[in-house]
């Protein structure tokens, strides 16, 4: 799989960057999955609001990580529940469609290993997965994968990898250091400011949609 190159400053982001055509500012939806990693995304969405609109999508495993409390004041935290509570007769919106309808561009950080197998199983059982199984692919997903070691090196990890290849989805690899679970070794996601310089760089060489 290729990867984005990633990029660490503002200046290095300046330099080549390509005005969008339209003056409002991207649309981010970004989203966290049960992982312990999740304790970062509230970061997450500081570093991508300095930049553009951002809406948030929470699984509810993720829930037990994410500090709702710390999240930008202007970011709207979206969980099944709203999914649901949305909808009550045909010609409601669908929230993960209108989610979809929205975003310029999706992350996913960070993708544990039972929400990459969902999704590179097709399945759709809760909001974020339902999203991604209506994705737009000719906008980019990109996913930051967070697990332990063995989970990131199972043959298993290997080949919905793959399958999120040839869907389209970049790939923002894993980190080598001290995991959560007191291991050490590949697994762990990368950091959220390495997240967004990625995006936002690749998201940048890019003409912004029209409306």
């Amino acid at each position: 799989m290729a990867y984005p190159e990633p990029m660490n400053t503002e200046k290095e982001l300046a330099v080549g960057r390509v005005n969008p055509p339209s003056s409002r500012k991207p649309r981010i939806l970004l989203a966290a999955s049960g992982s312990v990693a999740a304790i970062k995304f509230a970061n997450l969405c500081h570093c991508f609001s300095e930049w553009g609109e951002v809406k948030a999508v929470a699984t509810k495993a993720s829930l037990h990580f994410i500090d709702r409390a710390a999240l930008p004041k202007d970011v709207i935290l979206y969980t099944d529940e709203d999914e649901w509570s949305s909808w009550s007769k045909i010609g409601d919106s669908v929230l993960h469609i209108d989610l979809r309808r929205w975003a310029d561009v999706m992350v996913i950080a960070p993708l544990s290993a039972n929400t990459l197998g969902k999704i590179a199983g097709g399945l759709c059982d809760n909001l974020l997965t339902c999203i991604v199984r209506a994705w737009d692919y000719s906008k980019p997903l990109f996913v930051a994968p967070a697990m332990n070691t063995f989970m990131w090196k199972n043959p298993f990890t290997e080949r919905h990898i793959m399958t999120l290849d040839e869907l389209g989805v970049s790939l923002i690899p894993p980190v080598t250091k001290r995991l959560a679970c007191g291991d050490y070794g590949n697994g762990a996601m990368a950091e959220p400011s390495l997240i967004y310089s990625t995006v936002r760089l690749f998201f940048e060489s890019r003409p912004l949609p029209s409306e």
